[in-house]
């Protein structure tokens, strides 16, 4: 008999920007940028994320080219191998939503505590 779990269920926001129509920005990509900043290498943020350097790249230039603006900046390889940082731009994207997403949980904290209510936990 499987156990029953007593913790209550804890919820959260789940963010996605879109512009007209297109998704362009939610959890997934923030999360690429933030381990792009800790690391300094997409390859090695890529890892933390279990998906493939070429994902990861891709990811970025998809996002790129609808904003138009670099950010990432790629360092190529040498003595001490390449790397990778956010561009101004990539970090002011990154700080704002992960305030928006603040923002969120904090607007929807008293609406979440009900519906975790009525969430039955197995």
């Amino acid at each position: 008999m499987p156990q029953k779990l007593t913790a209550a269920p804890v919820l959260h926001p789940n963010l996605r920007l879109a512009w007209s129509g297109h998704h362009l920005f939610g959890p997934g990509k923030a999360d690429l940028l933030e381990g792009i900043a800790a690391t300094g290498s997409i390859a090695q943020a890529a890892s933390r994320m279990k998906m493939s350097y070429m994902k990861a790249w891709l990811l970025i230039q998809h996002l790129e080219k609808r904003i138009r603006t670099p950010l990432v900046q790629k360092s190529r390889g040498g003595k001490k191998g390449g790397g990778a940082a956010l561009t101004p731009a990539g970090q002011a994207l990154l700080a704002a939503y992960r305030a928006i997403e603040a923002d969120c949980q904090r607007a929807a904290k008293k609406h979440l505590r009900t519906i975790a209510k009525h969430i039955q936990v197995h």
